[in-house]
C-alpha cells in the first residue's frame, strides 16, 4: 500500500468509528445475506462480536503504517479463526461485506479512490492472513 492508499483508509475510517455499533450491524447483515453458510460459525452474542470486529478494525487501520507490527497480529487472527471452522472461501465474502458497510456508512465520501485503497488493503491482509492459516491453498480448511 502506499501512503495515499493508507491515508484514505485511515481518514475513511475515523468516519466510520463513531457509528461503530451500526456498522457492526451493517457488516454482520450483509455477511449473513451474501453467505448464510457462516452464520452458524457465531455463537455470541452479536453487538459484542461487532464491538470485537470494529476494534480489531481499527486497530489494523491505525497500524497500517506499521505494518512489521500488525502482520504477526493478523496472521495469529487468522491461524485462530480455523479453530472456529473458517476457511479460505469465507474471505471473499467477508471483503464485500466490508467494502458494503463501508459504501453505506460513507455515502459519497466512498468514492472510488478510496474503495481502491480498501481493497488494496483487505486484499493484501487478507493474503497475508490466509497464507498463515491455510499455507495459500484457497479453499482448504
Amino acid at each position: 500500500m502506499n501512503d495515499t492508499q493508507i491515508t484514505l483508509v485511515q481518514q475513511s475510517f475515523e468516519k466510520v468509528a463513531p457509528i461503530a455499533p451500526q456498522a457492526a450491524e451493517i457488516f454482520y447483515a450483509r455477511l449473513f445475506e451474501i453467505a448464510p453458510e457462516v452464520t452458524p460459525l457465531f455463537h455470541s452474542d452479536m453487538a459484542e462480536q461487532g464491538a470485537k470486529l470494529m476494534a480489531t478494525l481499527g486497530a489494523v487501520v491505525k497500524g497500517l503504517r506499521d505494518l512489521d507490527r500488525i502482520v504477526p497480529v493478523a496472521q495469529n487472527l487468522a491461524v485462530t479463526h480455523v479453530g472456529y471452522g473458517v476457511t479460505a472461501d469465507h474471505y471473499e465474502p467477508v471483503g464485500a461485506a466490508l467494502l458494503h458497510t463501508l459504501k453505506t456508512g460513507l455515502g459519497n465520501d466512498f468514492d472510488a479512490e478510496t474503495e481502491a485503497a480498501w481493497e488494496t488493503a483487505y486484499t493484501t491482509l487478507s493474503g497475508v492472513m490466509k497464507d498463515a492459516a491455510y499455507g495459500g491453498s484457497p479453499g482448504q480448511t
